[in-house]
């Protein structure tokens, strides 16, 4: 279920009069598939409600979905499902949304955009975590990335000009050689609610060395690459014992099941599936390395989580993971795809507790610099200059 704002702090009300806001997402927290572009849309938009805002959401429904639900002051509507909410989502708006006058439209070019320029009347300000140009390809069939890679390919002529945001300097910097004018986008970093994610109390970690991969079981995410380092790992230090935990769910799964079955893994790696928010915060704080090696991220929101927990991440030193892990001082970063660089990088830090240790309290000294409620700041502010630009305001 989608968390409710029951036992948090008062939100501090905004200054000035609240914006009527319209949100625009592929998907909303509640929704099976949900990934770290939900919780950034419920953690930001969520205070922005709280702080007075009036903010709806439009997103895409599932099967037993409710069309209307009300989460953590967001209103939100669902319309459509996976393949058709953009085809839905404007025939929904001007039917049941057209006439509350919104001042501003935030659209979350997260897969499938909907091109909200041509059918809303309020400024659009796109939000991008990242585009997935050709590697679409990596993860869904060929008509479905066809027409992600497609739809993606006219958004710097609809939005090349747009005031906008992106969640990380990687993305800002993607977006320009994609063909938007990248001075017209703002960086505004995920958050992470510090006060949730916090290190092990008595500083305790597995006995037994172990790696923790937690995200969705998607193709494009490279967990066989961690798979491969780690059989790499037993067939040349086979007494150095290492333990992978993968925590989450995806159409993935059967595949890299299958894979551990081949490399002789099968005593070494277990899945975990979904895991509640009190097993998650466990894995991130006693596991020894927490591991990504995805080739691109908007911003790698679990490096920022495990940092918290302070526990150290190795990641491919791809886009986005690169500036939520300081390679050598909050976790190390090896090339894409180079599995005997990762099988090094993990065993250096299984073989060094201390070393583990140490990078884990600067990664929760790194983590402190970033907090949801400055990130809903930066947004509140950002919206308000484009309201006041319109006229609006």
């Amino acid at each position: 279920m989608i968390p409710e704002a029951s036992g948090r702090p008062p939100t501090p009300k905004h200054s000035g009069r609240p914006l009527r806001i319209l949100v625009l997402n592929w998907q909303d927290l509640e929704n099976p598939r949900s990934g770290g572009a939900e919780i950034h849309l419920h953690e930001t938009f969520g205070r922005l409600a709280r702080r007075g805002h009036e903010v709806v959401v439009l997103v895409s429904g599932w099967s037993g979905a409710a069309s209307r639900v009300d989460a953590d002051g967001l209103e939100i509507h669902r319309t459509g499902g996976r393949y058709t909410y953009s085809l839905a989502a404007p025939r929904y708006y001007r039917r049941h949304l057209s006439h509350r006058g919104f001042d501003v439209v935030v659209e979350d070019l997260n897969k499938v955009p909907v091109f909200a320029r041509y059918w809303t009347r309020a400024p659009v300000v796109p939000l991008v975590h990242h585009l997935f140009g050709t590697t679409a390809f990596q993860e869904a069939s060929v008509p479905v990335a066809a027409a992600t890679w497609l739809l993606e390919r006219p958004l710097p002529r609809v939005y090349g000009d747009a005031t906008g945001v992106a969640v990380s300097e990687s993305t800002r910097t993607d977006l320009a050689r994609r063909g938007f004018d990248p001075s017209g986008f703002q960086v505004i970093p995920n958050g992470i609610d510090l006060e949730a994610f916090t290190p092990e109390p008595e500083g305790e970690r597995y006995d037994e060395p172990s790696l923790l991969y937690l995200g969705r079981l998607k193709r494009y995410k490279g967990v066989e690459l961690i798979l491969q380092a780690l059989a790499r790992l037993r067939e040349h230090h086979p007494r150095q014992p290492v333990r992978l935990r993968i925590a989450g769910r995806g159409d993935h799964e059967a595949s890299l099941r299958d894979m551990v079955a081949r490399l002789g893994l099968s005593d070494r790696v277990e899945f975990l599936g979904f895991v509640s928010e009190e097993d998650k915060l466990e894995l991130f704080r006693r596991s020894w390395v927490h591991v990504l090696t995805s080739p691109n991220e908007g911003w790698g929101i679990a490096n920022i989580e495990a940092a918290a927990c302070g526990t150290p991440t190795v990641a491919s030193d791809a886009p986005g993971l690169r500036e939520s892990v300081r390679d050598g001082e909050t976790g190390l970063l090896v090339p894409h795809g180079d599995v005997l660089a990762l099988a090094s990088a993990l065993r250096g830090l299984l073989g060094d507790r201390s070393r583990v240790d140490t990078l884990g309290r600067e990664a929760r000294r790194f983590a402190e610099g970033f907090s949801w409620d400055a990130s809903a700041l930066r947004m509140e502010e950002l919206l308000r200059r484009v309201v006041a630009a319109s006229g609006g305001d």
